[in-house]
């Protein structure tokens, strides 16, 4: 976990969720054909490596914050996994060569750099569906739905989409700031919002309760995808992992739009109207408003 992070008064360890997701990715292969080993070996190493754990976290301090209980923590847990595997899987794809050709992610190889195309696709693919085995756990069909709706066309799949067809405009193509918004949305803020709406509905709380743990997600979603563009601009590679990739591919972003200065502006109060949705949650949630101004403060 990253160094800021962990100034975080976390209700629940990091480990928690590392050790949750390594019994679903480390768990005995029915055959010892090398093909499997790898597809397994390349999972693990998409999701396993030094995450910051955002949305798991996010969804179980939600599911604190809106009156879960201990004696439940495992069902959160089945949740947490779910989004996070999903955010793994969407890297994976991210990273290809058809996508953003990065060889590189958190400053080591990417999936594909490292065990090629064909299993990086096969990789994602299978954490896609080993999400959706974790969070069919819960028994819950609302929050079953909530991470397709927010993976799929109404959210993350359907942001990438946008974001190729507008990669392939070319410099003819403008974007207004409303509409790159409308974008990260989709491609950032819908896992981000899913996870702290999960947290809540998982939690049992009242119809008030999601729906205001639900807007925070959402601006806290909006935050961090213009930070990232910020990040891509001032960060240092060493640390971010990343480097200029969206410069490099000619990509529409929040610095390229309203400048650096304008983007931080955005995150800023982005910020703030995600700490606003919080204002009747009390101390229990004090910890969601640490993550919102680490979203905007982080190196990485």
């Amino acid at each position: 976990m990253p160094r800021f992070m962990a100034q975080i008064p976390w209700h629940y360890p990091n480990s928690l969720v590392d050790d949750a997701l390594q019994k679903w990715l480390c768990a005995p292969l029915e055959s010892e054909e090398r093909g499997l080993q790898h597809l397994q070996n390349a999972m693990r190493y998409a999701v396993l490596g030094d995450g910051k754990r955002t949305r798991p976290l996010l969804l179980l301090e939600a599911f604190h914050a809106s009156g879960g209980q201990e004696s439940d923590i495992e069902i959160a847990l089945f949740g947490a996994c779910a989004v996070e595997l999903i955010h793994a899987y969407s890297l994976v794809h991210d990273d290809l060569p058809a996508m953003d050709n990065s060889p590189t992610r958190r400053g080591l190889a990417s999936v594909w750099a490292k065990y090629g195309d064909g299993m990086a696709t096969l990789a994602g693919d299978s954490l896609q569906t080993l999400a959706f085995e974790s969070i069919a756990q819960t028994g819950n069909v609302r929050a079953i739905t909530l991470l397709a709706q927010a993976a799929g066309t109404q959210g993350m799949a359907g942001g990438q989409a946008i974001d190729i067809e507008w990669t392939n405009e070319g410099d003819g193509l403008h974007v207004s700031g409303e509409r790159l918004l409308r974008l990260h949305a989709l491609k950032t803020g819908a896992m981000i919002r899913a996870s702290a709406e999960i947290g809540a509905v998982l939690s049992g709380c009242d119809e008030e309760c999601v729906r205001k743990l639900r807007e925070y997600g959402e601006h806290l979603g909006r935050a961090f995808q213009i930070w990232d563009d910020v990040l891509d601009v001032i960060g240092d590679p060493q640390i971010t992992g990343k480097g200029g990739v969206d410069a490099q591919n000619d990509k529409i972003t929040a610095t390229s739009i309203w400048g650096l200065d304008g983007a931080r502006h955005q995150a800023l109060s982005a910020r703030d109207k995600a700490l606003a949705a919080l204002e009747n949650f009390g101390p229990k949630a004090q910890t969601l408003r640490e993550l919102a101004n680490f979203v905007v403060n982080r190196d990485k």
